[in-house]
C-alpha cells in the first residue's frame, strides 16, 4: 500500500483543512497563535511537510469551531465528490 502522504486523498485533506481555517476566518499567524505554534508550524502543516496526529488533529478542530468528527465527515464528503463513490 501507498504511503498516505503520496496518496491523493491527503492533498484533499490538506485543501480541507485549509478551508476551514479560511471559513474560520483565520489567518495561518492568528491560527498558529490559538494553537500555541509557530506560523511554521501551520504553513508546514498546510503544504504537507508535517503531519498531525489523531490527537494534533483533534486540538485544530477545536480552535476552528468544528468537531473533529464533523471534519472527517466533511473529508468523507469530499473524498465520496472526488471518487465519485459512496463513503
Amino acid at each position: 500500500m501507498e504511503k498516505s502522504v503520496y496518496r491523493d486523498e491527503n492533498l484533499v485533506f490538506l485543501k480541507l483543512l485549509k478551508q476551514c481555517r479560511v471559513e474560520a476566518g483565520l489567518t495561518q499567524g492568528d491560527f498558529a497563535k490559538a494553537l500555541d505554534r509557530p506560523q511554521s508550524f501551520v504553513s508546514d502543516v498546510e503544504r504537507g511537510l508535517r503531519r498531525l496526529d489523531l490527537i494534533q488533529l483533534r486540538d485544530v478542530c477545536q480552535v476552528l469551531g468544528i468537531s473533529l468528527s464533523s471534519f472527517v465527515q466533511r473529508l468523507e464528503d469530499e473524498l465520496a465528490g472526488n471518487n465519485g463513490g459512496d463513503s
